[in-house]
């Protein structure tokens, strides 16, 4: 166990390895670039011939550094990626009818889609596809575009309803997807286009609406199953009260969160962020695994979202991210990777693969998306109603989560419930630690005897107790 299983470290772990050596130049220095594409590897891998559908507004679109978004996006799409890119069209409809002195009028967050707001939105809806078009087409020797061809695809894939009369207000030309033709996307997706999709839907009477580009493209994931859902927001994500970004969000939580900061009151979330929420819950409910919010603004925002292990939006998903759950045999490797650096500092014991095999049901841990962070091991004396804490090891790369209180917190949950009254553990660098947590000095006659058979004169360690029944 590390001095300090909740100190917060600032080095970033390797996706797939809980060693955190750094790739080095042949004098030693560290190379950011090899450790980051190692660190990518895996998700390179893992995202290869999946569909991720991306939704952004109209503010992406006319932000002079576009282009550096679009280049990200060919980038996934040269790693095999399966894109789906709904755009919006808010602030170039909005100046279309400003132009035309046309009146702008929101109700509840949707426009009121008038005839005259109908005309600008086909004429913004054209614009804005033809310029993500033009920057799709790009091949210039000197751009990160270089050598790329990208095939586009658009069309009516979106058969829409109008919303009708809503407490009273008629909103006209506006509309709610209705149903995305998934065989004509899927064909697109397999010829390997990226399939564009604006914010505009038809009936089979041939009329034309108004869409929220999070509406279409939540149902453009839900009917292609996809592998992620992405919005490219105006803001950073979620945030706590205090400011601090929220990293991942269960979608069952995303109602409670709406609830809190309803729209129209003070402290209401931005409109843009509430629409990616609402769209992106439902989304989970459906079927998609994991819906990203990624602020737009931070250049390769996408990039590191994706291709690193702790990303940087807030991500929704409909089971949590990280959880605590019973070690299996397929964790071994896992789990020797994790408690190596402890080993090699003394500060563990060292554990040969066959011994963690066969003790592999004793341990509990902390997964992260498919990385172990934390782990600990229940080994109990049933005679003496007591428990061993063994192997306890946090991440160096996440020791900022308290992971180590809810371990032990775990651990002596479970205790009980076998009727184990009492906890030990045996410590030889990190004894400070376990007396802030309730665990009394005690003597090495004060363990079962078949511990105090086992014990390590050489190592010496400090012994500790903890009443489980108080």
């Amino acid at each position: 166990m590390a001095n300090d299983p909740t100190c917060r470290q600032a080095q970033r772990p390797r996706a797939g390895s809980a060693r955190t050596d750094a790739a080095a130049t042949p004098g030693g220095a560290r190379d950011p670039f090899v450790d980051w594409v190692r660190q990518a590897t895996p998700y390179i891998h893992a995202h290869r011939g999946c569909t991720f559908v991306v939704c952004f507004g109209g503010e992406a679109v006319a932000d002079p550094g576009f282009a550096h978004l679009i280049h990200d996006l060919a980038l996934l799409h040269g790693l095999g990626v399966r894109l789906v890119l709904v755009h919006g069209a808010r602030p170039q409809i909005e100046a279309r009818l400003t132009q035309r002195h046309s009146e702008l009028r929101y109700v509840n967050g949707l426009r009121v889609t008038d005839d005259a707001a109908l005309a600008c939105v086909k004429e913004a809806a054209g614009v804005v596809r033809v310029e993500i078009e033009a920057l799709l087409s790009m091949g210039l020797a000197d751009s990160p575009m270089a050598g790329v061809r990208i095939p586009v695809a658009s069309g009516n894939f979106v058969t829409a309803r109008p919303i009708g009369v809503l407490d009273g207000v008629d909103y006209r030309q506006t509309g709610v997807v209705r149903r995305v033709d998934r065989q004509s996307l899927a064909q697109r997706l397999d010829a390997g286009a990226v399939v564009l999709m604006p914010p505009l839907g038809y009936s089979p009477t041939g009329e034309v609406f108004n869409l929220s580009a999070a509406d279409v493209a939540r149902s453009a994931a839900i009917a292609l199953a996809a592998d992620k859902l992405i919005f490219l927001i105006e803001e950073p994500g979620v945030c706590d009260e205090s400011g601090v970004l929220v990293s991942n969000i269960l979608s069952s939580e995303v109602e409670a969160l709406l609830a809190a900061a309803p729209a129209g009151q003070p402290g209401a979330l931005p409109e843009d962020l509430a629409q990616a929420l609402r769209a992106g819950a439902d989304a989970c409910l459906h079927g998609v695994r994991r819906v990203h919010l990624i602020d737009r603004h931070r250049d390769g925002a996408l990039l590191r979202e994706l291709y690193t292990r702790d990303g940087s939006g807030t991500l929704i998903t409909g089971q949590p991210y990280e959880g605590l759950r019973p070690a299996r045999t397929e964790d071994v490797t896992g789990i020797l990777e994790l408690l190596r650096p402890l080993e090699e500092r003394g500060v563990l014991v060292r554990r040969s693969r066959e011994r963690l095999e066969t003790e592999i049901s004793r341990y509990f841990l902390m997964e992260r998306d498919g990385l172990v962070v934390a782990c600990a091991a229940l080994h109990p004396y049933a005679a003496q109603r007591m428990g061993e804490l063994a192997g306890l090891a946090v991440h160096e790369g996440y020791r900022g989560g308290r992971r180590g209180d809810k371990l032990v917190a775990h651990i002596e949950s479970v205790a009980r419930t076998r009727g184990l009254t009492r906890l030990f553990v045996l410590t030889t660098q990190t004894a400070h630690w376990f007396q802030e947590r309730g665990f009394l000095p005690a003597t090495r006659e004060d363990l079962p005897a078949e511990k105090q058979v086992l014990y390590d004169q050489q190592r010496n360690s400090l012994v500790f107790i903890k009443d489980l029944s108080a």
